[in-house]
């Protein structure tokens, strides 16, 4: 009895070689805005405005895009003594009435004598 051999190879899966750098993995939005804030990234530019070799206006744009806690590490703590973010505003402009009404009371009682 003869065996009959098939005349075509026999099928391999495919194989890749290990490439010698793996391919980056696509990064979501809360990756890139964990590294970025994490690292921080700082955007600078200047804008002037020459009118006959004449400076006319300068802009300066600084941007810093931190955490909050990298911004502290950084020693930028600005926000804590900003009345309008810390709360304080309405303290401010209580202050400042009373103060009113105490130089209109002094006031009107250097007028009065």
């Amino acid at each position: 009895m003869s065996q009959s051999h098939d005349a075509t190879p026999s099928a391999r899966p495919y194989y890749s070689p290990p490439s010698a750098s793996p391919r980056p993995q696509p990064a979501n939005l809360a990756d890139i805005l964990e590294r970025v804030l994490d690292k921080g990234i700082i955007i600078a530019g200047d804008i002037k405005v020459n009118l006959l070799d004449i400076e006319l206006l300068t802009i300066k744009i600084r941007l810093l895009i931190v955490s909050v806690d990298k911004a502290k590490e950084m020693g930028i703590d600005w926000w804590r003594n900003d009345p309008m973010l810390n709360g304080q505003e309405r303290t401010l402009a209580d202050e400042n009435r009373e103060l009113r009404e105490r130089i209109e009371a002094l006031e009107s009682k250097e007028s009065g004598d």
